[in-house]
């Protein structure tokens, strides 16, 4: 086979997924027939946050970056676009996991492209971001589960647009966190972020692979490595939890030092994901937050439509110093 075929299997092997592909086969079964209507609170007006969406866009697309925006069906994208801004996704778009919830693609992953730090340094100097979320696909394949990249990136950043502050939005190293973490040591981000994504009990359901106390611990010992760095987690409401035990996996997160927390409305990206249990009321978002805070917590956001990179820049301004 020539070095043309080779190449071409390549990209066939790793187009992007679509619909069905991106769950089958999935650790479990899907209703399709389980949908609620969705509310008049989650409706997002199209076309109001034009003014720098096509610079992000044109960019991201001839620098061949991939973003957790696009990939994860982000409701948000059209406003953080027009903003200009952008959560980026390094070490390529194919999970080594099948979660049920997430629109990311998943498969087989290519090696990590050295090319990659400069590259995503290199526009994020041009698009002149003061803050940028790097986040990855989880990838159980590597020995160290994709730290050392992560560390390369920030580096790369770092060398090209010392002002930009940098937020990792990290996968859990499942079996590798020493590893990891012996990475993130040397050279901390600015904010260490880990979503949790869920409460305990739903773990089988919504994280098969994943573990609710691992991901506790892996915030903890960070925070133990470098105590100056904030944490910040993430969760989801609408896949059958109770409000009981979003107080609770709060109150787990506070005790495990995390003091940035976000929370949103979980949305189905297809029929053939999870489906939605329920539509939380904005009024039940802002009890949340007020628990959360009541709590002990330096910053909450807390919306139908708020996502863990959401403003992040300003979430991070209300933190740091």
């Amino acid at each position: 086979m020539t070095n043309e075929m080779l190449l071409e299997k390549k990209i066939i092997l790793h187009r992007r997924q679509k619909g069905a592909e991106k769950t089958a086969p999935l650790p479990i079964p899907i209703d399709p027939s389980a949908k609620l209507p969705k509310p008049p609170w989650l409706k997002v007006r199209a076309n109001q946050y034009a003014s720098h969406f096509n610079q992000v866009k044109g960019l991201l697309a001839n620098s061949q970056l991939i973003t957790v925006c696009d990939e994860a069906t982000c409701p948000n994208k059209g406003e953080c676009y027009g903003n200009g801004t952008a959560a980026f996704m390094i070490l390529g778009d194919r999970c080594t996991r099948r979660c049920p919830f997430c629109d990311v693609s998943h498969g087989l992953p290519l090696p990590p492209d050295p090319n990659e730090p400069t590259i995503l340094a290199e526009a994020i100097d041009q698009l002149k971001l003061t803050h940028v979320v790097i986040t990855s696909v989880n990838r159980d394949d590597l020995p160290d589960g994709g730290a050392n990249h992560f560390i390369a990136c920030q580096r790369a950043i770092r060398a090209h647009s010392p002002i930009t502050r940098i937020e990792v939005l990290t996968p859990d190293f499942r079996r590798k966190v020493k590893t990891a973490l012996d990475c993130f040591a040397k050279d901390p981000p600015d904010i260490f972020n880990h979503n949790l994504e869920t409460v305990p009990r739903l773990y089988p359901l919504c994280r098969p692979g994943a573990d609710y106390h691992g991901s506790l611990n892996l915030l903890k010992a960070f925070g133990e490595r470098c105590p100056d760095t904030p944490r910040k987690s993430g969760l989801m409401v609408g896949l059958g939890e109770t409000d009981n035990e979003i107080i609770q996996t709060i109150k787990d997160l506070y005790n495990h030092g995390v003091r940035m927390l976000t929370i949103g409305q979980y949305l189905q990206p297809s029929k053939h994901h999870l489906p939605v249990k329920r539509y939380v009321h904005p009024k039940t978002f802002d009890w949340y937050k007020t628990q959360a805070l009541d709590i002990g917590f330096d910053f909450v956001a807390s919306a139908p439509l708020v996502r863990s990179s959401y403003r992040a820049d300003t979430q991070a301004t209300c933190v740091l110093k």
